[in-house]
């Protein structure tokens, strides 16, 4: 089976998803992962069809796959926090109908923080949340992202994931996202990941499992820090992602790389290069490059 591999794209109204897809194919990529709007803001322009359908074209002449497209919510939302909890139903279920508008039928979610405290009562908000959220009769399904347990954050351990997905009334609407960072920042060893993959099995099961987060760390192993690396140059190594990567019992799901843009002075500003044409080859050929960072900048010249 072909490689599903992708990387975070922009959404740009100019273009919308018709350039997520022209950026992805400049990446070599067969899939792409993308904000509907800017993460840090409510601003949302409407969907244009004749765009969408545009990137449906080129998608189909490309050999990429709708079904593996994702979406990311946005960060604003805490459906975790009591005081902002209907603000973000609210704006989730917008977004799960844009999600349905571009015919995208997956959305990655990160659970939220129980910044009032209280992780039992933040994760009781999120069952509640979403249980609102997912009563439609759109084709979407939230996947729950693991995540590093920095801070009060939901979602540091696969048992809390679960206890989520037990109290979801629409089971076939809830899937999650394994961040590879993510995991090994929060205590799993990832160079045994069969090992992880087997107790994932075993408390959630890997039917819930919908899409990778393929990142690096800076950080080692129950750090909590939550600091993605470029791909074989952080702790958990070339080696380790490539064999997550190409694991037999996950080859049909989408992996997405979210690594860090390469930074480079041009006429003495500093602008930031994405590394994901490169970071792509390499996991194409399985051969770490150690002029990563030197190649980018010399490319985007």
């Amino acid at each position: 089976m072909e490689l599903i591999i992708g990387a975070h794209v922009s959404f740009k109204n100019d273009k919308q998803l018709l350039g997520c897809v022209q950026e992805a194919l400049s990446y070599k990529a067969n899939t792409f992962m993308f904000y509907t709007g800017a993460p840090q803001n409510t601003n949302r322009l409407g969907i244009k069809d004749e765009l969408t359908l545009e990137a449906y074209k080129l998608m189909k002449e490309n050999n990429i796959d709708l079904n593996n497209v994702i979406v990311h919510a946005p960060y604003i939302v805490n459906l975790a926090n009591s005081k902002n909890f209907d603000f973000s139903v609210s704006f989730l279920t917008s977004e799960v109908e844009r999600c349905s508008l571009l015919g995208i039928n997956k959305m990655v979610l990160h659970p939220g923080s129980a910044v009032e405290g209280n992780r039992d009562i933040a994760i009781n908000n999120i069952i509640k949340g979403l249980n609102l959220i997912l009563d439609n009769n759109y084709n979407v399904t939230i996947c729950l992202e693991t995540m590093a347990g920095k801070g009060n954050e939901i979602g540091k351990t696969f048992e809390e994931i679960n206890r989520i997905i037990e109290g979801i009334k629409f089971k076939d609407k809830i899937g999650v996202c394994l961040d590879t960072c993510h995991i090994n920042d929060a205590g799993y060893d990832i160079s045994n990941f069969d090992k992880v993959l087997d107790e994932f099995d075993s408390i959630i099961g890997l039917d819930k499992l919908k899409c990778i987060h393929v990142n690096d760390s800076k950080n080692d192993i129950a750090s909590h820090k939550d600091r993605h690396e470029n791909i074989g140059y952080g702790y958990l190594g070339f080696n380790n992602l490539i064999n997550i990567i190409y694991n037999k019992k996950i080859e049909n799901i989408p992996k997405i790389l979210e690594t860090p843009y390469i930074t480079k002075t041009d006429d003495s500003k500093e602008r930031a290069y994405p590394p994901y044409l490169f970071e792509i080859e390499m996991i194409r050929n399985k051969k770490f490059n150690d002029n990563l960072i030197s190649d980018i900048r010399n490319y985007y010249k």
